[in-house]
């Protein structure tokens, strides 16, 4: 962390770069196995922060075990194309606020019950309840209700929307990891038990917070999983995992860190660079304290040197965040709006105008995972500069995402808030559950640790939802991304490379925006 914060202090303005010349493997190819199929693979994931219930999961760890067993709708590959799973075909109405999805036929669970059109209706009923699902009301908030799933006919499930939503393709894939398809009236409270789903493998033992055994699914509609069985164990960080890694106690691990594996960069391992929307938001409450004047929050963010964070704690696989969801991997993101620098002075004299020259204390809530303590010390490290005195609070993430509920949270109640954020195939869920009003009774915001609040943004995030060709969002992403420079409820500072790493005779692992599927892999 010393050597961190030291690079980070230098302030020598150098351009971060998009990654090492050479040093990272084209995802599309890693689905392409080398060995011969039936082999074991032993997987290394982190340690859910919770119950694995499709109703509940927010984490990596969970959303990864949810992948052995569950299919979605669509599914978004690794180029964000959405790509058919359990629909065969969709169509939306002029407006995009009809969508009709056609469903696959012939399709069993893995106890062999077959699915229907009812198995659809009643997961997306669930999910679309924020009473019921809600980490899935993080991007049907406003847009989808119990009330809009309707079952068409035995092959057909139409969506009517409560707002247009161009990309509605998105908020039924694996990116919204919650809406995997489970049997009609099922009680996800026994999910953990028994692992109902229509993917590739299916559960033979499994042990909370231990991990499991997940063999090839028998009752599976499409090509067979390449390996017999997954062996999955949990670790409780990234140290851990790569720890096991280098021992040779897993052939494979989820996701890790410049910052906290640097050693898996060597060469003694494949190393899989997916260019994504990985991010983290460093929340600041609009509501309440020292933060509630804007100058103030452009002020922190006015402090960070961003392309110096990037070349610290990644060394090039990741590129500088301007203060804004809109990632540059995303094909509608304006890169024309100028990018946020470092500039103290203009900091100090923010600070001055707020009637704060002399600073203040506040505490800063964030997570043991994964760079995010070393980020946080470079926060609090930039922060002193202009006399804010943070005080950190990391602690586990069951700890700091509490019940994940607004009153009962550190991610949603703090002062400041740093949180790590999956990646999505648009950015629609970005622009919703963290910034939009909040509203307890549809949903909206349920994620607003900010507590952010601005008619401007809601109306324009909403036309943006509702646009569905390129010169249109496009247009509205830069109209967004000038409002949140200036309003600055939530910093970006970097959006990173998904790196994972397999040993040298394991291939065919396949990452996708926001989890890693293990079904063409091979031993050697």
């Amino acid at each position: 962390a010393a050597a961190i914060l030291e690079a980070c202090g230098g302030g020598s303005g150098g351009a971060a770069t998009s990654g090492p010349s050479g040093s990272t493997t084209p995802a599309a190819a890693t689905g392409t196995p080398k060995g011969k199929p039936g082999a074991t693979i032993r997987a290394g994931q982190l340690v859910p922060s919770g119950a694995i219930n499709p109703l509940l999961v927010d984490d990596q760890g969970g959303l990864e075990t949810l992948d052995f067993v569950g299919e979605w709708l669509t599914f978004c590959d690794e180029r964000l194309v959405h790509r058919p799973q359990l629909a065969t075909s969709w169509k939306p109405n002029a407006d995009a606020t009809v969508w009709d999805f056609t469903i696959r036929q012939g399709v069993k669970f893995n106890d062999g019950t077959p699915l229907t059109v009812d198995d659809v209706v009643y997961t997306m009923k669930q999910q679309a309840d924020p009473k019921v699902g809600v980490n899935a009301a993080s991007v049907f908030g406003g847009t989808l209700t119990p009330d809009g799933v309707q079952k068409l006919d035995d092959t057909t499930v139409r969506f009517h929307l409560e707002s247009p939503d161009g990309s509605f393709t998105d908020a039924v894939s694996q990116t919204n990891y919650n809406v995997m398809i489970v049997p009609d009236h099922y009680d996800f409270a026994k999910f953990e038990s028994e692992f109902p789903g229509t993917g590739k493998f299916m559960m033979k033992r499994y042990t909370k917070n231990v991990g499991g055994t997940f063999v090839r699914n028998p009752h599976y509609w499409g090509k067979p999983a390449l390996p017999a069985e997954i062996q999955l164990t949990y670790f409780a960080d990234e140290g851990a995992t790569t720890a096991a890694l280098e021992a040779g106690s897993i052939d494979c691990d989820d996701l890790f860190t410049v910052a906290g594996s640097p050693q898996l960069l060597t060469g003694g391992f494949d190393v899989l660079a997916l260019k994504s929307s990985l991010q983290r938001q460093l929340s600041m409450r609009c509501d309440t304290g020292p933060f509630a004047d804007k100058r103030v929050r452009q002020a922190m963010a006015l402090t960070l040197d961003r392309p110096e964070i990037v070349k610290a704690l990644f060394k090039g696989y990741a590129e500088v965040g301007n203060d804004s969801p809109f990632a540059p991997v995303f094909p509608m993101t304006d890169t024309s709006v100028p990018q946020r620098k470092q500039d103290l002075k203009r900091a100090r004299e923010l600070m001055v105008r707020a009637g704060v020259p002399r600073g203040f204390r506040v505490q800063l809530a964030t997570e043991k995972y994964q760079e995010m303590p070393e980020f946080a010390q470079i926060i609090k490290q930039s922060a002193a500069q202009i006399g804010i005195d943070i005080t950190l609070s990391i602690t586990s993430q069951t700890a700091y995402y509490g019940a994940g509920t607004f009153g009962s949270s550190p991610w949603l109640d703090a002062t400041m808030s740093l949180v790590d954020y999956g990646a999505r195939g648009v950015p629609n869920v970005f622009l919703e559950a963290p910034l939009q009003s909040i509203d307890a009774k549809t949903g909206q915001g349920a994620w607003n640790a900010a507590h952010f609040a601005d008619p401007g943004y809601d109306r324009l995030s909403r036309q943006y939802i509702a646009a569905s060709d390129l010169p249109a969002q496009r247009k509205l992403a830069g109209d967004i991304e000038r409002l949140l420079l200036d309003e600055t409820p939530v910093i970006w500072a970097y959006f990173f490379d998904g790196l994972t790493a397999q040993a040298k005779h394991v291939s065919g692992i396949y990452p996708t925006p926001n989890g890693m599927f293990y079904y063409n892999m091979t031993k050697s």
